[in-house]
């Protein structure tokens, strides 16, 4: 078909885990394709084909499936993973995608992960479907489910459609915009009659979006109350401009696995989701950081955001690319400015599930992928290489999990860091460094499950077996006193020696260790100054305490020696050393400790646990800010020693709903209670 931009709808599929996302991908593609639905437990779905997914049984990686609906509308399902571990997938998708779809599991209920979605997709202004599924479980009741939404997300929540079924048993419903019954007869779905027992119900229904209709508009709100009816056209027209502006958000109710309301939910796609001509003008900038824009119009100047970045080992580094504006053809030398380098699109394709299909161009509006431009990551933009354009990216979630890694082979050296690259390509939440003070390999994510996830995931791609280990805290010495100390270094082998003598003041200061002279009368040399700060700094690489670098100190050279034969820069910078080793335990030196700034967002219901639980860690509490929205935001600050396990246990104080970033503040003294322990410890760990 000859694709136009108002045609293309584009779809986040989201939810809890288990709640049926990828169940309604396959529900979907299988309806319009006529194909055999797969089964994530038989591990033959679309959209989960990665190993890691037939393992889980749940997705791990967003998917692209495409399908066409009535012959020109084109549908493009992200089926992303529900899993918090995952959480940036879902901030890149929908900082782009604007229409959602938000599936609840009947049998459930409202779920944490449904909760988180429905706040986001709300704060991003993205136009929603909820669709209740597995109504054919457990015989939930409609009156109570729509009670629970109500209570949760507001009066936005109205029913487009009401269960129907024989002896409480689901199967079918009534669409109350168009007063339709369909009812499943064990294979599809047929029309079905509104039973005489359900009618008055169902006008209720149809009424309460009538008058939801007629509020959009003051005409229709006059031609409602003078009980005029409201024809199809107009309910239809008010509801899309009700659901595009986020006044309404209408419930579906089906079942994925029978295919219940899979027709109805493809309607509404077309009828109520957003085109990507319905969305405002994409603000950027230029080069000079003043502000443009770029509507998602094919007669603009090219320009495409990366929603995804998958590394396939055989297609190599494939970015999933929202086409905000222009056309992208195959052949064309595209510019990232991020990067500020101009790459040949060589390929140009979509994806449905893995399965790669080629095309010529993309248009406004439509995603596509590119691959073998291998520089890219998720977030980038990419643009008209004479027309440049910038996005903001995304800000996502920083690591507040590590461990520390390394090879039980070490004749896999050579392949441990590609894989780790590779990852990190993929999942941007990552965080690897090499600790030099510790020697350890560190890798950071959002959990220990995401974590564990990230090792199954290089032992399963890439064969490498790895060991896992707690990271070492970086902790620091510092002096509490001033002391002053003679150093002295004189050796005599015949013909040249070594000679150098200096006397030296060290004392705490907040600042960073500075190095200090006042020599009066020439008795150390200034061509010898440079040597004697030389040493002082060597000597901060280990304390005397427990051995790990001392900050926090001036020295100043007040006297010294020198011999006019055996003086030289080593003697001077040895005597240096030992003059700071001579006057360190006098200067009280103590053990101090990293210090993050912790920022941690929960429902207040749990905030007495989560301060009770800061206490009880050494934390304190720098600001509490209440978001208005039952939510609230608390900023303090904690040794990193006890944060060590903190994901877990929010988690479980605020049943999954909690979270957390991080970042190094400071260094503050341990508490006379716990250097002994510090300081035997790390004894241990050089052992």
């Amino acid at each position: 078909m000859e694709l136009q931009s108002n045609n293309i709808r584009n779809i986040a599929l989201l939810g809890h885990q288990g709640s049926g996302k990828t169940s309604l991908a396959e529900a979907l593609y299988s309806m319009v394709y006529k194909t055999e639905k797969g089964s994530v437990d038989k591990k033959n779905t679309i959209s989960d084909y990665l190993k890691e997914e037939k393992n889980r049984l749940s997705s791990t990686s967003t998917s692209l499936i495409p399908i066409t609906y009535n012959d020109n509308y084109k549908i493009n399902l992200l089926d992303i993973p529900g899993n918090d571990d995952f959480v940036w997938e879902v901030q890149s998708i929908t900082h782009s995608v604007k229409g959602a779809v938000l599936l609840i599991d009947a049998s459930s209920g409202i779920q944490v992960g449904t909760i988180k979605h429905f706040k986001m997709l709300r704060k991003r202004g993205i136009p929603t479907l909820i669709y209740v599924n597995k109504m054919d479980k457990g015989n939930p009741n409609f009156d109570e489910i729509m009670d629970s939404l109500r209570a949760k997300f507001g009066k936005v929540i109205i029913p487009f459609t009401m269960p129907l079924g024989h002896n409480d048993q689901f199967d079918g419903f009534v669409n109350v915009v168009d007063l339709k019954a369909r009812k499943f007869n064990g294979v599809t779905c047929v029309d079905d009659e509104i039973h005489e027992d359900k009618k008055l119900k169902v006008f209720e229904l149809h009424n309460t979006i009538c008058e939801a209709v007629a509020l959009t508009d003051d005409s229709l709100l006059d031609k409602f109350f003078s009980g005029e009816p409201l024809t199809r056209e107009e309910i239809h027209t008010g509801l899309r401009t009700a659901v595009l502006n986020g006044e309404l958000v209408p419930v579906i109710f089906g079942s994925a696995t029978k295919s219940i309301g899979i027709n109805t939910l493809l309607s509404m796609f077309v009828d109520y989701m957003p085109s990507p001509t319905d969305l405002k003008a994409y603000v950027g900038y230029n080069e000079k950081g003043e502000e443009i824009e770029r509507k998602t119009d094919v007669n603009e100047f090219f320009s495409g955001y990366v929603l995804k970045t998958l590394v396939d080992p055989y297609l190599g580094t494939i970015n999933f690319v929202k086409i905000d504006s222009g056309v992208l053809k195959v052949g064309d030398e595209i510019y990232c400015p991020q990067l500020k380098s101009t790459y040949k699109v060589s390929s140009l394709f979509t994806m449905c599930g893995k399965t790669q299909i080629n095309v010529d161009q993309a248009i406004a509006g439509d995603i596509v992928c590119v691959s073998k431009i291998n520089d890219l990551q998720t977030s980038f933009t990419i643009c008209d290489k004479n027309n440049p354009v910038i996005y903001n990216q995304v800000k996502f979630p920083t690591a507040v999990c590590f461990k520390a890694i390394s090879l039980k082979d070490k004749k896999d050296e050579e392949k441990l860091n590609p894989a780790l690259a590779k990852i990190k390509k993929e999942d941007p939440s990552l965080e690897i460094k090499r600790n030099n003070e510790t020697k350890q390999l560190l890798i950071g994510g959002l959990s220990e499950s995401h974590l564990q996830f990230v090792f199954e995931k290089i032992k399963l791609n890439y064969g490498l077996e790895l060991k896992i280990e707690e990271p070492k805290i970086c902790y620091r010495e510092t002096i509490r006193t001033s002391a002053t100390a003679q150093g002295r270094y004189i050796k005599q082998s015949g013909g040249s020696g070594f000679y150098g003598v200096v006397e030296m003041k060290f004392e705490p200061t907040t600042e960073e260790s500075s190095f200090h002279e006042e020599i009066f009368g020439g008795s150390v040399p200034k061509n010898y100054f440079p040597a004697v700060e030389k040493g002082f700094f060597e000597a901060l690489s280990q304390g005397l305490l427990a051995g790990f670098p001392v900050i926090h100190v001036k020295a100043t050279l007040l006297d010294g020696k020198d011999h006019p034969v055996d003086s030289n820069e080593l003697a001077f910078k040895m005597a240096s050393i030992l003059a700071f080793k001579e006057a360190y335990m006098k200067c009280k030196p103590t053990i101090l400790e990293p210090i993050l700034k912790v920022t941690i967002n929960i429902d207040n219901q749990y905030m007495g646990d989560v301060l009770s639980d800061l206490n009880s860690r050494r934390a304190k509490v720098q600001d509490v800010i209440d978001k208005g929205d039952e939510t609230t935001t608390i900023i303090a600050s904690v040794p990193e020693s006890e944060t060590l396990d903190y994901v877990t246990k929010l988690k479980a104080l605020t049943q999954g709903s909690g979270y957390f970033n991080r970042e190094f503040e400071s260094y503050e003294e341990v508490p006379e209670s716990l250097k002994e322990r510090v300081i035997r410890d790390c004894s241990l760990l050089n052992k």
